[in-house]
């Protein structure tokens, strides 16, 4: 089946957070396409994997040709390294719960790296109609839960995570997709996202940007800065909340550890 992303305004194609968007949107549609061609289970998984990651590198060589581009799904070109601008993209998060009609926990996550930071990024959550982002930062509304909400893994939870619930009198909210756990606490369906399981720089990048635009609290379990571009992509733990709760939730972890 053909699919056409359209062509992007003349602005958004000058400004790399309306880009970041609009290619999140883009890989979005595609992949709502590829979820209505009767596939199932691996083979929906795999199409769709294949798909969004094959739009975006299409699209980003017409639009950004001399970016480089580090893709969960793609081979990783160390020429990055040396690179002044580098999109962190994944072109589908949440694959498992992609294949699960019709989960709408699952995102694309497009951001862009330059100069040691990022500096832009779009979360897509097709099937919500949604795309977060840093050009439009989102307000996060005032907290409607008395008490905090931590996002958790549907499959396999980290184990600390549930005493770190219990010391902070928090229930856990289970779903899919990094993207969309960490956006969560931006549209107040959780209030913190805590994760040491193993990740890696494209599952955080895009939502992390966005976190911070949005003013959420963002760091590693540590409490040191969150680095992209590395050599070594593996990025294990990420923490994103409110701010009122990052004291409580960094001295929990200093005193118990994620183990």
């Amino acid at each position: 089946m053909t699919f056409d992303a359209g062509t992007p305004a003349p602005e958004v194609v000058a400004d790399d957070h309306l880009l970041a968007a609009w290619l999140a949107e883009a890989a979005g549609r595609r992949l709502l396409q590829v979820r209505g061609e009767g596939l199932e289970g691996k083979e929906l998984k795999d199409a769709g994997d294949a798909a969004a990651h094959e739009l975006l590198m299409t699209l980003l060589a017409e639009y950004r040709p001399d970016d480089a581009v580090l893709s969960e799904e793609g081979k990783d070109d160390k020429a990055r390294l040396e690179a002044a601008k580098v999109w962190i993209v994944d072109p589908l998060d949440g694959t498992r719960e992609f294949s699960e009609v019709p989960r709408d926990d699952w995102a694309v996550h497009v951001a862009v790296w330059e100069g040691g930071t990022l500096t832009a990024g779009a979360v897509a959550q097709p099937e919500l109609g949604e795309t977060f982002n840093t050009g439009n930062p989102p307000v996060v509304p005032p907290r409607t839960s008395e008490r905090p909400r931590i996002a958790v893994s549907r499959s396999r939870p980290p184990a600390f995570v549930s005493a770190l619930a219990e010391s902070l009198d928090a229930e856990l909210v289970p779903m899919g997709s990094a993207g969309v756990k960490m956006m969560s606490v931006v549209r107040d369906v959780a209030d913190a996202y805590v994760h040491a399981g193993g990740q890696y720089e494209w599952d955080s990048a895009a939502p992390v940007a966005v976190a911070r635009a949005a003013g959420l609290f963002t760091s590693r379990v540590d409490g040191s800065e969150l680095v992209y571009n590395q050599d070594d992509v593996y990025l294990p733990d990420v923490i994103v909340c409110r701010p009122e709760l990052a004291e409580d939730i960094l001295a929990f972890i200093a005193e118990h550890g994620t183990d």
